[in-house]
């Protein structure tokens, strides 16, 4: 294949979206996890204006019981549009919201059986294109975004790239690390990943962040995929099986990420925003003075 084939454009985006959310229990019995806000915004919304940011056209969530409330979030809400229009409000915060009809597909996850066969959901969606995955329990925050970061150095490199930060080497065991190779910059050529190592086992303190951007050849792989760490069915695995046989980068984030999926990263999040925020930062910064003594 020439280098140009793992250069094609990057339109579309998969979203797994199907988990319990069982650590935020009981706000998420009847609300899915990703609907709830950071500030303002649902947390999926976040991770959604970042790939509107990096070019991103078509939306792909693989969903699962439950979820449908997501789907509904970026659809048009006549009555509530109508509504407010009477009564002269106006319509802004609602414009974020809106995905173009024909622009939002979903897929069903119906087994929990990881991120690996999360994103395999979504193989006749995504054909032979290259595509980016958006794990919104990561709120990567920064502008410009992580995965306009990514696009512009995949429109340098082409093939496949990881967003990676830098941890404590004490922590690497939770997450997926890079084998490091040459280092340009932010850009670190992929030598091999390991999902959740031993800190005596890991390559580096360099860890995959929730935003990929992988070439179709990966879904293929996936199909016969056996079950690794956890009992589950890793994205990681499939990707590693990829290194030597494309390019294959990581893009280091000049940004802040946040871990959602937690009770802290979701607090430690939304006072960050709201700090960062000129129409709150003065007076949440005044409040949290004062709660503090």
């Amino acid at each position: 294949m020439s280098d140009n084939t793992f250069r094609k454009p990057v339109r579309k985006a998969v979203f797994p979206v199907a988990g319990l959310g069982t650590r935020f229990l009981p706000a998420t019995k009847a609300i899915p996890k990703e609907l709830l806000p950071v500030v303002d915004r649902p947390l999926i919304q976040y991770a959604v204006d970042e790939a509107r940011e990096a070019g991103i056209e078509e939306f792909v969530f693989v969903t699962g019981r439950g979820k449908t409330a997501i789907v509904e979030h970026f659809d048009t809400a006549y009555e509530l549009e109508a509504t407010m229009t009477a009564r002269g409000k106006s319509l802004e915060p609602l414009e974020p919201t809106r995905i173009q009809p024909g622009n939002l597909v979903t897929v069903r996850q119906q087994v929990p059986l990881g991120l690996g066969h999360a994103v395999w959901c979504a193989r006749a969606v995504i054909g032979d294109e290259p595509f980016a995955i958006f794990l919104p329990d990561e709120l990567m925050y920064g502008s410009p975004g992580c995965m306009k970061q990514m696009v512009e150095a995949y429109n340098e490199v082409g093939g496949n790239l990881v967003s990676v930060l830098e941890v404590p080497m004490e922590e690497v065991s939770s997450y997926g690390v890079i084998a490091p190779g040459a280092v340009n910059g932010a850009l670190t050529e992929v030598k091999g990943l390991v999902e959740k190592p031993k800190v005596a086992d890991a390559p580096s303190n360099k860890i995959v962040s929730g935003r990929y951007i992988l070439q179709p050849e990966v879904m293929g792989l996936l199909e016969t995929q056996g079950k690794g760490a956890g009992g589950e069915i890793q994205l990681t695995d499939s990707m590693a099986k990829l290194i030597g046989q494309q390019p294959f980068h990581a893009v280091t984030f000049a940004g802040r990420r946040f871990d959602c999926g937690s009770k802290l990263g979701f607090v430690e999040a939304t006072l960050a925003i709201a700090l960062d925020r000129p129409d709150l930062g003065d007076d949440v910064r005044a409040m949290m003075t004062k709660m503090l003594g």
